[in-house]
């Protein structure tokens, strides 16, 4: 590799960090002694399969210039970064270079707008060709679909990728107005509402004709940036919420974040969105995506947002013992499913092995249940005593405190023995 070629990929590596529809390993390993392989941080990252297996993938932007201007990107138009940019024929190289060598499986190709979202997205979808006809690349590919690109570009996008994004970035119209004065929500909406079709014809399609070309098989996603403009957790998961619903996409990601400028609308440079609550975001969409819950059950007008000292499932169940003790014989699996420290797996197993015999506390723990939580929501006889009727408040200080004191137990400074 070239040094012009590694300065562009330190650049455009460096710049598609903050896009987080695809998760980052975060390692920064180096190859010394002439050892194999080589983890440094240079746009190599770590997603997940649906069936868990982790695939690496070589994770940059096409390029950083960018004719928009929103304030909370670091590669917007005033922003004062030294530039670069790929050219169709490099990135196929890196791709293909870096898969026969081990350390990629995959391409996560997404870039700034530069002359029109047309010219963009065409030199997107001419990569992602060149590797699928010319290099006869079968790995896998997710590109970014640009807003405001035109349906046959990105129909040819679905036609070489597995996967398409078209980030949405803020939650209201309102937001955009303000902080990305360029773009709206129908720019992005309309690129949705197109995959979504073209994804179902597609299946339908395929049903009857075995051999027709696969489009997006790995379906489209999106990313909300948390913490730049002032929405809630009710406005952020009731909008993800719909993306699931209405359009039918895999994930919504969410960015918390990271102030970059001294920007008014913006946060402060030293004031980061909490940690915490981009985790209970991520936490409250897989209550939404798999656990049959529904966004005004975690969230309401009158308690917006969710709860950064306990987690949304336990949230619920605290406003909502009425619904409690259950019995875990009887119950229905979406109920069993709702009860704190109890997960999918776990549930399943429940449901299977209560047609055999009656479980008691003793089978539940063999289940690889959080006992600490579940233990205050069960009808039966835990560790030889029925349960109490504790108040909300003192469950959520029981578990609360139970947590803090594993914490400080396992974070203790070791004392010396003489």
């Amino acid at each position: 590799m070239n040094e012009r070629v590694l300065e562009k990929l330190s650049i455009l590596a460096d710049a598609a960090k903050y896009d987080v529809s695809c998760s980052s390993s975060g390692s920064k390993r180096k190859n010394e002694d002439k050892g194999l392989g080589n983890a440094e941080g240079m746009g190599i990252c770590h997603a997940y399969t649906e069936d868990g297996r982790c695939v690496s993938l070589l994770k940059i932007l096409l390029t950083n210039h960018c004719i928009f201007d929103c304030a909370y990107c670091v590669s917007r138009k005033s922003n004062d970064v030294k530039r670069a940019a790929f050219t169709v024929q490099e990135v196929v190289d890196l791709t293909v270079n870096f898969y026969r060598r081990n350390y990629i499986e995959g391409l996560f190709l997404s870039s700034g707008i530069f002359g029109s979202p047309d010219d963009t997205m065409e030199r997107l979808v001419r990569i992602a060709k060149k590797l699928r006809t010319e290099e006869r690349f079968n790995g896998y590919i997710h590109l970014k679909a640009i807003p405001g690109a035109s349906p046959e570009l990105l129909h040819q996008a679905g036609l070489y990728a597995d996967r398409l994004s078209v980030n949405m970035e803020l939650p209201t119209e309102q937001s955009l107005k303000l902080l990305a004065p360029q773009k709206t929500q129908g720019d992005v909406l309309r690129p949705m509402a197109y995959l979504k079709e073209s994804i179902a014809a597609n299946r339908d399609e395929r049903k009857t004709l075995a051999k027709a070309p696969l489009f997006a098989p790995a379906g489209q996603s999106t990313q909300l940036v948390v913490g730049a403009s002032s929405e809630n957790d009710q406005q952020i998961l009731q909008l993800s919420q719909s993306f699931y619903h209405d359009l039918k996409l895999k994930r919504v990601y969410y960015s918390g974040y990271v102030p970059i400028s001294n920007d008014g609308r913006l946060p402060a440079i030293g004031t980061p969105v909490p940690m915490i609550r981009e985790n209970r975001l991520y936490q409250a969409d897989w209550l939404l995506r798999f656990y049959g819950f529904r966004a005004e059950e975690l969230v309401t007008a009158d308690d917006p947002f969710l709860d950064q000292q306990i987690d949304p499932k336990l949230h619920w169940a605290l406003r909502n013992l009425q619904q409690f003790p259950i019995d875990i014989n009887e119950a229905d699996p979406a109920l069993i499913r709702r009860i704190p420290g109890i997960g999918i797996k776990s549930a399943e197993k429940i449901v299977a092995a209560r047609r055999f015999r009656r479980l008691d506390w003793e089978h539940l723990k063999k289940f690889n249940i959080a006992t600490n939580r579940a233990r205050y929501f069960l009808n039966m006889k835990v560790d030889g005593a029925f349960r109490k009727d504790w108040s909300p408040e003192q469950i959520r200080g029981f578990i609360v405190g139970s947590a803090q004191s594993k914490y400080a137990a396992n974070h203790s400074p070791q004392l010396s023995m003489f």
